[in-house]
């Protein structure tokens, strides 16, 4: 093969690879298409659904709205007979002269009387014929006559006492037995009620009112004199009541349904296959029953199956005032979401034509451009990757020179980076600990802190700091940076280790010298002032404990304690006999020692101290009020640590004993204290001070203190 042949052929291999990768994007193009176009036929339709969640809930609050006041108006019309003072007054008369079946009447109120009956049960049965006729109660007329038959007793109105037996009633009311007397009798007293839909004698749906009548002058806590029942058959009623007017939808229904058991839901209207009504069971256990949905939650809303399979968008309403019911408004999915799913379809065949358009004119244009694109884009990655490894040479250099350690960890804490000092601690070269995790490598105990912060900080996406001492011994200050991600690059975090055990070794001997340095000078003062043994050791601590109870820093807590245990170092500089001296002392002897306290803080100004013990010192006598020394200072502008240790110096001074005086109980120093508060010392200084005594033990460590001296 020729030169030009072979060269051919490799241009063609390429050409074919870079065609098969072309067809690989596009294919992947029209799947992220194809993607958002699902997505948004998705969003649309739960805007569709939005909508019709509105419009069903709508009309089922409507219907029920309806039924809850045609049940409502039932009671009404019974509560209004049992509120008729004819009814009442006669009803009590009757009552008093005994039943009409006792007086020989026919407590179903169509029988013949085989005596006279009470012209009162004449007058009530009138009336509740009447009433019956009117809120229809009545029993059905029949449309044929056949004198040889009884028709059921199916429909009507009774007043009945409360063992529920039947004064009066009228013709067609059926007898008050069996559930219809347990209906009656399970009444609570004094409260009307309904009874549920049942199927009577006919095959018909009926349903049972009831209201209880109290006496002329009775009032409802007065007991009942019984009630007024009424019996009808409601379907021509009721069940109207859930057709919705001016509904255009063809597979749209109303249904009532109710709870029979925990796992049993009846269907109380009758269904579009002819199925009449409670003609129908169902368990709740049903997948995706809307029954089942209608019956457990108050006001719900869903894409469910109706009693035969339907998928259905179903809104549901229970919790009815008075009866124990369910609505469901429901319409076929096929129906309600036809526009969508034909929206759906359109949307995705115009995508696949696009994509098919597309795809061809990127094949046209891959064919005519490819050679001159390739040979750009290779030479743009020649020098992109030039850079980026001049780029990775740089770094490499310049972290592996640092005695810091350095690494990159990616969100699962794997290495992404690694400089020589991060690698020499992890035993392995640097590239050899790129993807793996920082477990495997330092081990669980070393790498939970790690992990810990890295999380902390991706959260955050701040800069997070800690200080921590390794189990070798080591003081290492970690920062962890979050680092964003890129082209190509997830986020992650840099983490640098800085080993500051010298530093740590240095400044906890320069501690120790300091604290030596304090212990020797207030043994010096010690032994000069015998009377005060001590007493700048408990000032210290005093102070300490104060400072912490205010919410002081570290720093000013080390200052209080620190001023503390030197403010008697000026003792050094007056004559020992007056520092042991019995009895009062004169101004001018407490003004020399006024001034020694003041010179402690001259006497240590050239000394180095973490925070500002000398001029706290020299602050030590200035007065909340501004009086004092040194003068001009008041209020916020005396440093905290001075106010602090004004307190627990005049405290522990008023707890020690003197050659002057005898030592104050705490009780006693406190009161002390108080009085000048606002005046010598800071308020918050000294509630800090009370509540150390009171609520963190200090009064019991100060009692015994104070008994051991």
């Amino acid at each position: 093969m020729s030169d030009i042949e072979e060269r051919a052929a490799r241009q063609r291999r390429k050409a074919g690879v870079t065609l098969a990768i072309g067809l690989i994007v596009l294919a992947a193009v029209a799947a992220i298409g194809v993607f958002l176009v699902l997505r948004f036929v998705e969003n649309q339709r739960q805007q569709d659904l939005l909508a019709w969640q509105t419009r069903l809930s709508i009309v089922a609050d409507s219907r029920k709205a309806d039924i809850e006041g045609w049940v409502t108006r039932q009671l009404d019309d019974v509560s209004s007979l049992a509120n008729n003072a004819s009814l009442q007054l006669y009803m009590a008369q009757l009552l008093m002269g005994g039943s009409q079946e006792e007086n020989g009447g026919d407590n179903s109120g169509g029988g013949d009387n085989s005596g006279e009956t009470p012209f009162e049960a004449d007058y009530l049965s009138n009336l509740l014929t009447v009433a019956a006729e009117r809120d229809g109660f009545a029993a059905p007329k029949p449309t044929e006559v056949n004198a040889n038959v009884a028709l059921p007793a199916v429909a009507g109105m009774a007043l009945v006492d409360k063992d529920g037996k039947v004064l009066v009633a009228t013709a067609g009311m059926p007898p008050i037995e069996g559930a219809l007397k347990d209906f009656v009798l399970n009444l609570k007293p004094g409260t009307r009620g309904v009874m549920d839909v049942f199927i009577d004698a006919t095959g018909e749906p009926a349903m049972g009112f009831a209201a209880p009548v109290y006496g002329v002058q009775a009032d409802t806590t007065s007991q009942a004199l019984g009630l007024v029942v009424g019996v009808k058959q409601v379907a021509k009623e009721l069940f109207p009541l859930l057709r919705q007017p001016g509904e255009s939808l063809s597979t749209a229904r109303a249904l009532l349904v109710r709870k029979v058991d925990e796992d049993t839901v009846e269907y109380i209207s009758p269904l579009e296959d002819g199925t009449p009504p409670l003609g129908l069971r169902l368990s709740k256990s049903t997948p995706q029953l809307d029954a089942a949905m209608a019956v457990t939650v108050a006001s719900g809303f869903a894409i469910r199956l109706d009693h035969s399979g339907r998928e259905v968008l179903a809104a549901t309403r229970g919790a009815f005032r008075d009866v124990p019911w369910a609505l469901i408004y429901e319409v076929e999915r096929k129906e309600a979401l036809a526009d969508s799913d034909a929206r759906a379809t359109r949307l995705l065949v115009m995508l696949l034509l696009a994509v098919a358009l597309v795809a061809a004119a990127l094949l046209a244009a891959w064919w005519l451009i490819s050679s001159r694109r390739y040979a750009e884009s290779a030479e743009r990655h020649r020098a992109t990757a030039e850079r980026l490894e001049a780029q990775r040479r740089l770094l490499r250099l310049v972290t592996d020179s640092q005695p810091t350690e350095i690494a990159i960890f990616d969100a699962d804490n794997k290495y992404r980076f690694a400089n020589k000092a991060a690698a020499t601690r992890g035993g392995l070269a640097p590239e050899d600990l790129v993807g793996k995790p920082v477990e495997n490598v330092l081990g669980p105990a070393a790498a939970e802190p790690i992990e810990a912060l890295n999380k902390k900080a991706l959260e955050s996406n701040q800069l997070v700091e800690e200080t921590r001492k390794l189990t070798s011994g080591r003081v290492v200050h970690s920062m962890h940076v979050p680092v964003p991600a890129g082209p190509g690059e997830p986020p992650g975090v840099l983490v640098t280790n800085e080993d500051l055990t010298d530093a740590f070794r240095e400044r906890e001997r320069r501690e120790r010298l300091q604290d030596q340095l304090v212990g020797a000078l207030v043994g010096v003062v010690d032994r000069r002032d015998p009377f005060s043994a001590e007493h700048s050791t408990r000032v210290g601590k005093l102070a300490r404990e104060i400072a912490t109870e205010m919410g002081l820093t570290p720093v000013q807590i080390a200052t209080a304690q620190t001023a503390g245990q030197l403010m008697n170092l000026g003792k050094i500089l007056i004559d020992p006999a007056l520092l042991t001296k019995g009895g009062d002392l004169s101004e001018d002897e407490r003004q020399q020692i006024r001034r020694a306290m003041l010179a402690s803080g001259d006497l240590l100004q050239g000394v180095e101290f973490d925070g500002p013990v000398s001029e706290t010192l020299r602050q030590s006598l200035t007065r909340w009020d501004g009086t004092g020394v040194p003068a001009g200072l008041k209020g916020e502008d005396i440093l905290p640590t001075a106010r602090v240790i004004t307190v627990a110096n005049a405290f522990v001074g008023m707890m020690s004993a003197r050659a002057h005086r005898s030592a104050l109980s705490v009780d006693e120093a406190i009161n002390a204290v108080m009085r000048d508060v606002g005046k010598a010392f800071d308020r918050r200084a000294v509630a800090a001070l009370v509540n150390y005594m009171d609520n963190r033990g200090g009064r019991a460590e100060w009692e015994q203190g104070a008994s051991a001296t």
